[in-house]
């Protein structure tokens, strides 16, 4: 079964809540159906690693860094100019160049599991400076290193920035983000990652989350379709099976596992709590117990007026502005609300509307629910 949250904070609490309780109601839920392996665990060893490096972005149209600012900028430059045999002058390298048409760049890439030489990946690029566009420009060739400093792609290419903009006369347009864009196999793999998968005797299965439930039910599906004995649970988080030496029947051995469908326990309940925007989140497996609840809300308004005193003519006084200030406290009258029993989901949220509540309200009397153990579920607050 999976996890149906709502969203209550989208629009205001009881809207929101009124229409997921309609849909609930309606049948709108998602069936109960086997999810494959692949989609639970992943194997241990095949990962992406992650790459980055330091370039320059060339033929740029007057939207690049301010020399006077980025002193970075003109070393790299006249570091690459160095390298192509163009010598700069001892004291004119770092106030003759203009490069205006020139980006300090950070570029970033994931190199896939089992990338090989040669081969194509995308990547990344972001002005590290103050250009106003990397539009149009074109990635000279910079090596990109992983967390181990070794050189493993070398990229290159011209990048691709979605977005546009124009300025004249000191006013300003610009659709979407122009320091920031992409380079579609951008990056040549120069040097592969091994990876463990065929090493050993056996390989390692890991859940994307603990669940001793789901991992039980792993080696149970390995074990009927491939023998006794196959698989073992190490942890709620790793199942480890037994694998052939050969590279292919070990291939064909995991895609088969990878496969196999699996019924996932039902999610534990939990609600979800954004303090620091007001949303909300619930699964289907949140109940409420009966309870009371009083709610009401207190609003006090501070309003200030600037008074002026004029002195009367020839009295050699001088204008004083006070300020006069009028507190208002105001207290709508509350009222206790009966909850009942929620079993489901609907029911849940059919009773949260009946409070009334905005967003930052529920916050609080969720929180409250807990406490007086109406709810069974756990509060999680992000």
């Amino acid at each position: 079964m999976k996890v149906l949250s709502t969203l209550l904070s989208l629009h205001p609490a009881r809207t929101s809540l009124l229409v997921l309780a309609a849909l609930g109601a309606s049948g709108l839920t998602l069936p109960a159906h086997a999810t494959r392996i692949k989609e639970v665990a992943a194997i241990q060893g095949v990962r992406s690693n992650q790459l980055t490096g330091y370039g320059l972005v060339v033929g740029l149209d007057g939207t690049g860094d301010q020399t006077t600012q980025m002193p970075y900028t003109k070393q790299a430059l006249a570091n690459y100019l160095e390298q192509m045999g163009i010598a700069l002058p001892a004291t004119g390298n770092a106030a003759q160049l203009q490069l205006k048409n020139v980006a300090a760049v950070i570029i970033t890439a994931d190199l896939p599991a089992f990338a090989q030489p040669g081969q194509a990946i995308d990547i990344n690029v972001s002005s590290m400076g103050n250009a106003k566009s990397l539009k149009g420009g074109t990635l000279v060739a910079t090596p990109l290193r992983g967390a181990d400093g070794e050189i493993y792609a070398l990229a290159q290419g011209n990048v691709v920035v979605g977005g546009a903009g124009a300025a004249a006369g000191g006013s300003k347009v610009q659709v979407n983000h122009l320091n920031a864009g992409r380079v579609p196999q951008g990056a040549q793999v120069e040097r592969a990652v091994p990876t463990p998968v065929n090493q050993g005797n056996t390989i390692t299965l890991g859940l994307n989350q603990t669940d001793f439930q789901t991992a039980d039910k792993m080696v149970r599906a390995i074990n009927q379709r491939m023998g006794a004995g196959t698989a073992m649970a190490l942890d709620g988080r790793t199942v480890q099976v037994n694998a052939p030496i050969d590279p292919g029947s070990r291939v064909r051995m995991i895609a088969e596992i990878q496969e196999m469908p699996i019924e996932t326990s039902k999610p534990a309940a939990k609600v979800v709590i954004n303090a620091r925007t007001g949303s909300i989140v619930l699964n289907q497996a949140v109940t409420l117990g009966p309870c009371a609840i009083a709610h009401g809300n207190l609003s006090i308004t501070i309003s200030t007026t600037p008074v002026i005193s004029q002195p009367a003519p020839f009295s050699q006084g001088q204008t004083v502005v006070a300020q006069k200030s009028d507190i208002q406290v105001k207290q709508e009258p509350g009222k206790v609300i009966n909850m009942p029993n929620s079993p489901q989901l609907t029911d849940v949220v059919r009773a949260l509307n009946s409070l009334g509540a905005t967003p930052q309200d529920l916050l609080a009397i969720l929180q409250a629910i807990k406490a007086a153990g109406a709810m069974d579920a756990e509060l999680e607050v992000i």
